[in-house]
């Protein structure tokens, strides 16, 4: 049941609200094109996922019974891909904006582990091969480093709002370039 349980975190309800309120609170601090990045990045994720899926069209295991039902192509596997797009995508741009090294680092942990852990899930429910899972994983980094890249080259032309000044530069209390006493 647990399994089951994580899986769900790779499921298109889950992926859409956990992305519709990063985007609001994006939207609700001031980083309104960050936000509607995220949701580009996050849908246009979903939309390749869907045509690879359509693609090839592999049918799902059958050595051990299925431990949910499943509807869908099995390569490559959606939960693991959508997985990766949303958590890997949600987590570098959310950390990007993040002020805390510790808290950057939360983000980026939290971001992978439960990418990890949807895909072990999928396998261990007898939904998918781990192939499936691996080709998830691997599509779904890569277009999650190529939203971080993009992000990255809309910040340098100033069409995206600059991450907030790291620990290093802005002290407690303080804006960036001045000191506490003034």
């Amino acid at each position: 049941e647990a399994m089951r349980d994580i899986t769900g975190w790779g499921s298109v309800v889950t992926i859409v609200f956990l992305t519709a309120a990063a985007v609001i609170y994006l939207a609700l601090s001031g980083r309104r094109r960050v936000a509607v990045f995220v949701l580009a990045a996050v849908g246009g994720g979903e939309a390749v996922s869907t045509v690879l899926k359509l693609f090839y069209h592999r049918p799902r295991p059958d050595l051990v019974p299925h431990g949910m039902e499943v509807f869908t192509a099995s390569f490559p596997s959606g939960h693991a891909m959508m997985s990766a797009i949303a958590y890997l995508t949600l987590a570098t741009l959310l950390a990007r904006v993040e002020r805390r090294r510790r808290v950057k680092a939360l983000l980026l942990v939290l971001g992978i582990a439960m990418t990890v852990l949807v895909g072990i899930s999928r396998v261990y429910l007898g939904v998918h091969w781990p192939s499936d899972v691996l080709a998830g994983w691997c599509v779904g980094a890569a277009w999650a480093a190529l939203c971080w890249f993009v992000a990255l080259q809309l910040q340098r032309r100033g069409e995206v709002e600059d991450p907030d000044p790291t620990p290093a530069s802005t002290g407690p209390g303080q804006i960036k370039g001045t000191t506490a006493a003034g």
